[in-house]
């Protein structure tokens, strides 16, 4: 079997942030708790031409022109953006596919809410093992869910950190560097319904009085339930997706050089660098740009890359946590192989 490598990625952030400060004048959240517990700065959110599915074209170009490879040699298209895109009912996979000019492509999207990006690195990587015909595969996507805070809801406090984006990666089979190799994913219904957007779907329809009590919005309904399953199973569930995918790829955690991790409290960040046996130097705390969803593992690693974090031969493992909830881990060995 040919190794499937990264030949880039791609990423587009909006021009436009919300500081620490707005977020704290917004919540009623002190500046200083904004910054140090939730772990923000600043955070980029989108403006009027910041769509989600367009965020991942752009850095779809972006990932394209860096690999300098014809967009007609993709043979597929991921999307790993947001359902909440431009249309509500949309392919947006076909619509890149156009866009980018990928004639030879097909796509369909993907959807894992956070843990998306990893679920999308197995999806492919399994699919180009098992289809001769499929040799180059796009994962694009944008991120905008920043949409659905309402930052006088309390409850939703450890989501203000959500921003906007777009992030790609192109993978080839037979690639010489950026070796995939194995991923671990786990998911637990019994947090299924726990953060939801009451309203929008079949169960509540839009409807006036919805709008009124803000039911459109993301909302926590059972706070005090998630937030004790979440202590007892979360932290475990996000080193083993660690643990059993670096042991999959046949290292352990001690041949680990990179982690690229999601945005969470700043707390959390540092629990898992220590139990893993990591620094701050072996990883990148997000703090100036929030929690971009299933983009944080592509700009983490592009970030990481450029600050000479990531060197050839070294062990890099891509790990995500989405709402659902749903926790994942890739682990990729750097360079030449």
């Amino acid at each position: 079997m040919q190794s499937i490598g990264i030949v880039s990625t791609g990423i587009y952030i909006p021009e436009t942030f919300l500081t620490a400060e707005e977020i704290a004048k917004k919540s009623g959240i002190p500046t200083h708790i904004v910054e140090s517990k939730l772990g923000i700065t600043k955070k980029p959110i989108p403006g009027p031409e910041d769509h989600t599915c367009e965020m991942g074209i752009i850095a779809a170009k972006n990932a394209i022109e860096k690999a300098k490879i014809d967009p007609a040699e993709i043979d597929l298209i991921l999307y790993i953006g947001e359902e909440h895109k431009e249309y509500p009912l949309w392919t947006a996979a076909i619509k890149m596919q156009q866009e980018l000019g990928a004639v030879n492509a097909w796509g369909f999207d993907v959807a894992m809410r956070c843990g998306t990006t990893i679920m999308a690195i197995k999806v492919a990587k399994d699919m180009m093992k098992s289809d001769e015909s499929i040799k180059t595969v796009l994962l694009a996507g944008g991120y905008r869910n920043v949409d659905f805070i309402d930052y006088e809801n309390p409850r939703t406090r450890f989501m203000y950190n959500l921003g906007a984006g777009g992030g790609a990666i192109l993978l080839q089979k037979g690639a010489a560097s950026n070796h995939v190799l194995e991923s671990h994913i786990m998911t637990d219904g019994s947090f299924s319904e726990d953060v939801v957007v009451v309203a929008g779907g079949t169960k509540y329809p839009i409807t006036k009085e919805a709008l009124d009590q803000k039911l459109n919005m993301l909302d926590v309904l059972d706070p005090e339930g998630m937030k004790k399953r979440l202590e007892e199973k979360s932290m475990q569930n996000f080193l083993q997706v660690i643990r059993k995918s670096v042991e999959k790829s046949g290292y352990t955690e001690k041949d680990i050089n990179y982690l690229g991790i999601l945005h969470m409290k700043k707390s959390a960040h540092d629990y898992v660098l220590k139990e893993l046996g990591l620094s701050e130097e072996n990883s990148i705390y997000l703090k100036e740009y929030g929690h971009i969803g299933q983009i944080d593992q592509i700009l983490s690693m592009e970030l990481a890359v450029k600050k000479g974090k990531i060197k050839d031969g070294d062990v890099v493992v891509l790990v995500s946590a989405g709402i659902g909830y749903a926790w994942g881990a890739t682990t990729i060995k750097w360079g030449d192989c």
